[in-house]
C-alpha cells in the first residue's frame, strides 16, 4: 500500500474518533449539569417548601431526562405554590403530556397557557401542533394562525399551516 493513501487512511480514522470522542463529551458535560441541578434542588425541595420558580427548574430538569412523571410533579407544584397561572409552567406540563401521547391533557394545559399570555407563540404552536395530532384539523389552523399573527416569521407555523392547508 502507498504510503501517502495509508496516512491519509490515518488521519481520516483519527479525524473521525477526535468528532466522536468530542461528541461523547460534549454529551456527559450535558448530563453532569443536570445531574448537578436535579442534586442541588431535589434535596432543598424535599426539605422545605422551594419557590415556584425552584419547582420549575427542577421539573425542566426532568423533561430534558425525558422523566415524565418527575416533571409532571415538579412542574404542577410550580403551578400551584404561583400566585397567578405561570404561561411557561402550563406549557411545559403540556408537553410533559404531549411527549406521552396524552393529547387531551397537553390541550388542556396550553389553552390554559394561552389564556395566561394571549400573546405567547410557543404556547399557540404548540396548542395548534397537539390539535394536529388529534386530528382537529379546523382547530390546528385557527391556533397556527395566530402563532403567526403574533410571530409572522414562525417558520414551523407557516411550515404547518401551509401543509395542513393543502390536505384540507
Amino acid at each position: 500500500m502507498d504510503t501517502p493513501l495509508a496516512f491519509s487512511y490515518l488521519l481520516l480514522l483519527v479525524g473521525i474518533l477526535v468528532v466522536i470522542a468530542v461528541l461523547i463529551l460534549r454529551q456527559i458535560l450535558k448530563n453532569r449539569q443536570l445531574e448537578k441541578v436535579i442534586s442541588d434542588l431535589q434535596p432543598k425541595l424535599q426539605k422545605q417548601k422551594g419557590t415556584p420558580q425552584e419547582h420549575y427548574e427542577l421539573g425542566s430538569v426532568y423533561l430534558k431526562k425525558k422523566l415524565f412523571a418527575a416533571a409532571i410533579k415538579e412542574l404542577q407544584q410550580a403551578q400551584k405554590l404561583a400566585k397567578e397561572p405561570m404561561p411557561e409552567v402550563l406549557n411545559a406540563l403540556g408537553y410533559a403530556y404531549f411527549a406521552q401521547e396524552q393529547y387531551d391533557l397537553a390541550i388542556k394545559y396550553y389553552k390554559e397557557a394561552v389564556e395566561a399570555k394571549s400573546d405567547y407563540p410557543i404556547g399557540w404552536n404548540n396548542l395548534a401542533h397537539a390539535y394536529e395530532k388529534k386530528k382537529l384539523l379546523p382547530q390546528a389552523i385557527e391556533a397556527y394562525e395566530k402563532t403567526l399573527t403574533i410571530d409572522p416569521k414562525n417558520e414551523t407555523a407557516n411550515q404547518r399551516l401551509t401543509a395542513l392547508k393543502k390536505r384540507i
